[in-house]
């Protein structure tokens, strides 16, 4: 299992300091979080963040819990991912969801609303950015996004292509389905991160996999005539990521914690303290160390 910490509260250039603090204490990844305009939230922008964390380590994992690309247009998305990617050492994965309605940026601002097309875009958005990142000149037709044959280039360094863990609300079956296509799985489940519902969860993305080993998966590159995209990378391994809290005062009582996911499938456990958005709690939590076992 491998851990990751996400920067709850803190600047973007806070930000910088805390990853490279992280990085020191022997975490595995460390996110910072894709919010624009929530109530009583100070936000600095997710991509430039990034930027600061990037610049700051050399080793972590770096990425969103979880980026919303519905808000976005897919080519900057994708621009903004590559060149972070490259900025980063070919160090970014792109955990992705519909987005949190509670973010002012979505209705308040006239973006779409509804579940259904939300996950649509969310969709396109993942086909483009996968068939750019070739670097090749591409073209695209959907039913949200259009474009004419044009290059992103520079590509990212990762190949064949930056990995992608789609949100999995279990027992959802349409979320968890979209997650099969890409490199892992943001698993939400309903109520909280209980081993027992994660081992099912689990179970059920071991099947799926299985399942489609034998009738054979999707290509990684989708054919350039549909907007679908996705499918296993060879070599890659699948990600099962989950989230919580443990307390850092207590490794025993981490590990222990830690332990119960890793048994029942977890390949990351991120700590995030979502109710606790206090930097000197933060900054003792990275220190502490991840809660291995």
């Amino acid at each position: 299992m491998r851990y990751g910490i996400v920067l709850a509260t803190g600047d973007a250039r806070t930000a910088g300091g805390l990853a490279a603090d992280a990085e020191a204490a022997g975490w595995d990844g460390v996110f910072t979080f894709d919010g624009l305009a929530i109530a009583g939230i100070d936000l600095d922008d997710p991509w430039i963040t990034l930027a600061s964390m990037a610049l700051r380590t050399s080793r972590v994992t770096l990425g969103a819990m979880v980026f919303a690309p519905a808000r976005r247009r897919p080519w900057l998305f994708a621009k903004e991912a590559f060149t972070l990617d490259r900025l980063s050492g070919g160090r970014l994965v792109l955990p992705v969801g519909i987005g949190a309605l509670d973010d002012l940026a979505f209705g308040n601002v006239g973006e779409p609303v509804g579940a259904r097309e939300r996950a649509e875009r969310l969709d396109e958005t993942l086909a483009i950015v996968e068939r750019l990142g070739s670097g090749a000149e591409a073209a695209f037709e959907g039913r949200h996004y259009r474009f004419g044959p044009m290059a992103l280039r520079p590509s990212p360094v990762q190949r064949p292509r930056i990995p992608v863990w789609p949100v999995g609300a279990w027992p959802n079956a349409r979320s968890m389905e979209r997650a099969l296509s890409w490199d892992g799985v943001v698993l939400q489940l309903a109520d909280g991160a209980s081993p027992a519902l994660l081992a099912e969860a689990t179970s059920w993305v071991v099947a799926k996999r299985a399942m489609a080993g034998i009738v054979g998966a999707r290509a990684a590159v989708a054919d350039p005539a549909s907007p679908e995209a996705g499918g296993p990378v060879p070599g890659r391994p699948f990600e099962v990521v989950v989230d919580g809290v443990t307390p850092g005062d207590d490794p025993a009582a981490a590990a222990s914690i830690s332990r119960a996911h890793a048994e029942a499938g977890a390949t990351w456990w991120i700590e995030a303290d979502w109710d606790r958005p206090d930097l000197g709690a933060l900054r003792a939590r990275i220190a502490a160390g991840p809660p291995r076992h």
